[in-house]
């Protein structure tokens, strides 16, 4: 009897702690990491009906932020999640973020918190549906990677909003290749609550457009998983069309390739967002003045660039070295002042330590620097060219609970 009081106690603690697993569901398996169930009272793992798994990432941070030096403890991460395969046909997964808005949304009616909450269905062998809030399907590594183990994201992927509620289509014609045909939300909020009542796009020139709600505002998108010569080469190439507003839609295309070698992992991302309406609000937020003053409050056609590069190598046991590269452009097509108005790169370095072999546990150390380069025709709006560091010291622990 108290042996079972304990065991309920173990498994529900993570509950109510900390976890998360993969990005998608397609960013590499769980690991063969040993759970606390089985460590603590040698419990053997029969099923894979129930998997409950913790993430906890924290660390102490010097940040330069241009002025001046300062220090702080930062949670990174705290993220639970809970998934299994209850039939060989019938799977469910749920993801939830511990230190975000509890707050259901007007739209989809489920918590910015919650970042997955869906149940998949294998129709045949080669053909699976999942349904209800999920990870848009785009492509690229760095999109599909354990959010854990991204000390920082690229701008792009910084600023999209991915977890939707919709339906998910995957057919595996052959073991190694999957395409997947993505039709979520295109947002969590009603229209209004996103962009607000009476908002305006400027258009090409100084025009003013008043923004509409779509009748239909989804996104579809269409994604490749490809995998060569004995998994070590990897694809992940994705194109997709989201509806912003009534005539406003927003494009985007990810190519993501990745070299994975025993001890040696290399990806390079590329993506392309084409905004009929700025999306991604980088361009909007940073040209605020500008809007105002020409009577708007968004950006149309807004073109984004961004590649990405990140090298993993473990050049001895337990020991891991990262590189992490980024380059990315703005430009705002329709307004002279604002073409290719913005340049940023970003470069990281770190170093891991695996102490405990049978868990998914690291201690790092790790550098990051980010610089901004502005055309000389946006500095009278505030915009001039700067950089920032960090350096940080802390770790990273995915606890399989169960």
């Amino acid at each position: 009897m108290k042996k079972n009081i304990f065991l309920t106690i173990a498994i529900g603690l993570p509950i109510a702690a900390f976890a998360q697993g993969n990005n998608t569901g397609m960013g590499g398996a769980d690991g063969n990491y040993e759970s606390l169930a089985h460590r603590v009272f040698n419990l053997e793992k029969k099923t894979d009906a129930f998997n409950v798994y913790f993430n906890y990432a924290s660390s102490f941070q010097e940040l330069d932020d241009g002025d001046r030096w300062t220090s702080s403890f930062k949670n990174k991460q705290a993220r639970i999640e809970i998934k299994g395969n209850i039939t060989d046909k019938l799977s469910y997964r749920f993801r939830h973020r511990l230190n975000k808005n509890n707050t259901a949304q007007s739209e989809d009616n489920f918590a910015k918190a919650t970042d997955i909450l869906m149940v998949g269905y294998q129709l045949t062998p080669k053909v699976g549906i999942q349904g209800g809030k999920m990870c848009q399907n785009w492509g690229g590594f760095e999109f599909d990677e354990n959010p854990m183990y991204i000390y920082q994201y690229s701008d792009m992927v910084d600023n999209m909003d991915n977890f939707m509620a919709g339906v998910n289509l995957s057919i595996k014609p052959v073991p190694t290749q999957e395409i997947a045909v993505n039709v979520t939300d295109a947002y969590n909020n009603k229209f209004a609550d996103e962009y607000g009542s009476g908002a305006k796009s400027l258009e090409k020139g100084s025009g003013t457009r008043r923004l509409e709600a779509a009748n239909h505002p989804l996104t579809y998108i269409a994604l490749w998983s490809g995998s060569f010569f004995g998994d070590r080469l990897q694809t992940r190439w994705s194109y997709g069309i989201q509806t912003q507003a009534r005539h406003k839609y927003s494009r985007m295309v990810v190519l993501g390739q990745k070299l994975n070698l025993p001890t040696v992992q290399w990806y390079v991302d590329y993506m392309g967002a084409f905004d009929g309406l700025d999306r991604l609000r980088i361009a909007s937020s940073e040209g605020t003045s500008f809007l105002n003053a020409n009577g708007a409050n968004y950006f149309s056609d807004v073109h984004y660039n961004s590649l990405i590069t990140k090298l993993n190598w473990q050049f001895a046991p337990q020991w891991n070295l990262m590189l992490k590269g980024t380059y990315e452009t703005a430009s705002v097509s329709g307004q002279e002042e604002w073409k290719n108005y913005r340049k940023s790169m970003m470069y990281l370095a770190s170093v891991e330590y695996y102490p405990v072999k049978s868990q998914d546990f690291r201690v790092f150390l790790a550098y990051l620097g980010r610089h901004y380069n502005y055309s000389d025709k946006v500095a009278k709006y505030g915009l001039d060219d700067h950089s920032t560091n960090r350096i940080e010291l802390g770790f990273m622990y995915r606890i399989k609970a169960f």
